[in-house]
């Protein structure tokens, strides 16, 4: 995508070698406060960092070839009408307590989910269509950063939803402050 430079004030940035905030970056600054204000306080509940742990030990010995395998699994699923994987994931006390935080943003957050440190969902407010985010910039960038890093993404129509959406992603830390996983929320522009 071809960025414009469309007042002085952002071609006198460039010329001092700064970026200037474009105005498909504007959403930025509103859904890191949001992110801040809104998801921030309840992201380290003993529900999602007990479950994270536990998953992270779980997963300790897998390899590659063992995480493809598992998101693979959870694709046909989407499609399937037997759903194992995707429903013990759906059902767990972490995707419950994703789905309440959901249903008390009043439509600002279209969608939440929870990766263990491998990238792999551990938690979540609806069936995503893989089960592995860790190839994805929403991992990369907030978990692969560590710790404090937010990632915000453009703004897409979530295809589920029909809503204009950004997804924001955090590094969630255990009370050591170590970084042991992500969390992505989906943020409903149209109510941000």
């Amino acid at each position: 995508m071809r960025r414009t430079v469309t007042s002085l004030a952002a071609l006198a940035l460039l010329a001092f070698g700064a970026q200037p905030l474009l105005a498909e970056d504007a959403h930025v600054a509103p859904v890191t406060a949001f992110l801040k204000t809104g998801v921030s306080p309840w992201v380290n509940d003993p529900i999602i960092i007990s479950a994270i742990k536990a998953q992270n030990a779980q997963h300790a010995g897998l390899t590659e070839a063992d995480i493809i395998k598992l998101d693979k699994k959870w694709r046909a699923e989407v499609e399937a009408s037997d759903k194992p994987l995707i429903s013990a994931t759906l059902g767990n006390a972490v995707s419950t307590f994703l789905k309440s935080k959901q249903a008390a943003s009043k439509g600002a957050i279209s969608e939440v989910f929870v990766m263990d440190n491998k990238g792999l969902n551990v938690g979540q407010s609806d069936i995503t269509s893989d089960y592995w985010q860790g190839d994805e910039a929403k991992f990369q960038k907030s978990f692969g950063v560590g710790k404090g890093a937010i990632f915000v993404d453009g703004i897409e129509k979530d295809e589920s939803t029909q809503a204009l959406q950004s997804q924001a992603s955090m590094t969630i830390m255990d009370e050591t402050g170590t970084p042991i996983g992500a969390i992505t929320v989906g943020v409903n522009m149209d109510a941000l």
